[in-house]
């Protein structure tokens, strides 16, 4: 009864730890393509701050994931998002001085933030019985339903607020983005308690959860022959990948069809509620249904978000269009973390975590840098067709690995 007390206060604390989080990133992320042209002065540097962003929560990743077995999960995920303030904060300073650099510079302390709290559907998962992985995970990814709500519908007020301070209106969601993140941090230092590693280890004893290897940690090469690991990470990289190549240039693209922040920020509000409203159903589905058939019901979502996607310019069709995109990759986001869990010894978890969230960063960087340059010279339609074509790839191997499962154990069966 203990444990599962622990377990279920430890997740609701990432719950509402990332309801902050998220709502603050939000808020940011919904001017950060128009601050990135202004300050830089060029389209074509617009997915630049996203690209440095998601490189930092690329190389950070992996530095978590090696860093938190050494001082434990609270205290790593605590600093990751007292980073992300300070990176917020120099951001402001980036929008009312006019200086580019520095707003990357300040999105350097984002990016480890972001993959630091990103790492915590992990942290949920190794709290709970495996039978309640997927749900556990899915109740922090649906923590961020409140910034999917809250943090666009926080930009209009908090630009007025940057105005009547005397700065630039697009300092408002910088602003607003540290104080939420700072409200985060009280979240985590107060709830995560006890430290998350403690009672994973107590958990995998009481369930004999020894993993595929034991208690002998495999190499990331010898991790990476295992199918169920590698079908997790494709599905998770490449949907995150098509996600970033629309989401991160949708704002842009809708300024250049007229549209004001009011409208931008209903478009976003849409593809965020997409992304994290349906959770809690997504993880009761990838407990029931199995991960694999999750996936492929994520991509086939994301399939139909990028042949909708360029074809209107109304306000509704383009949100729901966005709304798909959201929900194609949170079926493909859960299902993914939940099967690379199932397939990794506690001894695995946070290194190879990191190691995919790291590939999950670095693609998402490359298809937020080359976004900019497609959509000026090529158009929006142009990134549309390439999130087509990378979706094929998770949904092409899931139903692969999915078909060989069932002939093997037909043949063992036989």
């Amino acid at each position: 009864m203990k444990i599962n007390n622990d377990s279920q206060k430890i997740t609701f604390t990432l719950f509402l730890a990332q309801s902050f989080f998220s709502a603050g990133t939000i808020a940011m992320f919904t001017v950060l393509t128009i601050v990135g042209e202004e300050l830089s002065g060029n389209a074509d540097l617009a997915g630049v701050p996203t690209a440095v962003n998601l490189f930092a929560a690329a190389i950070s990743a992996f530095i978590w994931g090696v860093l938190w077995d050494k001082i434990g999960r609270r205290r790593g995920i605590s600093l990751g998002v007292l980073l992300g303030a300070v990176g917020l904060s120099l951001a402001v300073l980036a929008t009312t001085s006019g200086s580019f650099l520095l707003l990357l510079a300040g999105l350097v302390g984002v990016g480890f933030s972001r993959s630091a709290m990103q790492l915590g559907r992990f942290i949920a998962s190794e709290v709970n019985h495996p039978s309640r992985r997927g749900r556990a995970i899915s109740i922090v990814v649906f923590g961020s339903t409140v910034g999917a709500i809250g943090g666009p519908l926080l930009v209009a007020p908090s630009g007025v607020l940057a105005q009547q301070w005397g700065l630039s209106e697009l300092a408002g969601p910088f602003i607003i983005g540290a104080a939420m993140l700072l409200l985060a941090l009280v979240v985590l230092q107060v709830g995560m308690r006890p430290e998350p590693m403690e009672l994973a280890r107590r958990i995998a004893a009481e369930s004999n959860e020894d993993g595929p290897a034991g208690e002998i940690a495999r190499k990331i090469s010898s991790l990476l022959r295992d199918p169920g690991v590698l079908i997790a990470m494709t599905a998770m990289v490449s949907s995150q990948a098509v996600m970033t190549l629309l989401m991160g240039i949708s704002p842009l693209h809708m300024k250049h069809l007229h549209f004001d922040l009011a409208g931008i920020s209903i478009m976003l509000s849409s593809h965020t509620l997409g992304m994290f409203a349906p959770s809690i159903f997504t993880g009761w589905l990838v407990d029931r249904w199995g991960r694999a058939q999750v996936i492929i019901i994520g991509c086939l979502i994301l399939i139909a978000s990028t042949l909708l996607a360029p074809v209107y310019s109304r306000l509704e069709m383009i949100s729901f269009a966005l709304f798909l995109l959201g929900l194609g990759w949170n079926f493909c986001f859960v299902g993914g973390s939940a099967l690379l869990a199932d397939h990794l010894s506690p001894a695995e978890r946070a290194r190879t975590q990191g190691f995919n969230d790291l590939l999950i960063s670095l693609v998402s960087a490359f298809a937020s840098l080359g976004s900019g340059p497609v959509f000026a010279r090529m158009g929006y339609g142009a990134l549309s067709s390439l999130g087509f074509a990378i979706t094929l790839i998770p949904l092409a191997a899931t139903l692969w690995w999915l078909i060989k499962g069932r002939q093997r154990r037909a043949a063992l069966q036989a």
